[in-house]
């Protein structure tokens, strides 16, 4: 079985992939899973760049295929200094803790949105580093509401879960089941292609 460090230490991230990736002989790690973690300043424009740069960072120091991905949030209707694209949690050069996030996002809902909602979406970069050849990939994911009023519940790794609502089914993030989840899967058969063929020639 194959083996890929993911550049990350968000286990919610590791688990998104890893069964895509058993089924295809690929066990997935997190930098959690190892001794010594990298000090990485992600100062790339987009998520694509950050991708890269942290990919780069861990394939410079561990002898694996290394895979790293960032995301951005765009926000519909929000003056164009508030978006915060791939500066989701450091709002005026302050990072935010999860409780921090919750206040920020639900007062530009309160503030901006109609009905205190936003419409959003997830733009997502992926670099992964095998061998020296580096590949690169995004894609997008569904529109989804942000909204001034939280559930009662956190996921661990998602903060903003907690404010934020699927359009199919009307419902907080926290409050999806099992059940709901298969409804409104989303296909990321294309992102495990991706990786998978990535590996292929090693």
């Amino acid at each position: 079985m194959k083996k890929i460090l993911f550049a990350t230490e968000n286990e919610s991230k590791v688990a998104r992939f890893k069964k895509g990736l058993l089924e295809n002989d690929i066990e997935i790690i997190s930098i959690n899973d190892l001794d010594k973690k990298v000090d990485v300043v992600e100062d790339g424009q987009n998520a694509i760049e950050n991708a890269i740069i942290k990919a780069r960072a861990y394939a410079s120091v561990y002898d694996l295929p290394v895979l790293a991905m960032d995301d951005n949030l765009y926000i519909d209707n929000i003056p164009e200094d508030k978006q915060p694209g791939m500066f989701v949690r450091r709002v005026n050069g302050k990072r935010l803790s999860d409780e921090e996030m919750l206040d920020y996002y639900a007062n530009l809902a309160h503030t901006y949105g109609e009905d205190g909602k936003l419409t959003c979406r997830w733009v997502y970069g992926m670099a992964l580093i095998s061998k020296g050849v580096e590949k690169t990939y995004t894609w997008s994911k569904e529109d989804f509401y942000i909204v001034d009023k939280p559930s009662n519940k956190i996921n661990p790794g998602y903060p903003l879960n907690t404010i934020s609502i699927n359009k199919k089914l009307n419902k907080y993030f926290t409050n999806i089941t099992e059940e709901d989840k298969k409804l409104i899967e989303e296909d990321e058969s294309n992102v495990i292609e991706f990786i998978v063929n990535s590996l292929s020639n090693d």
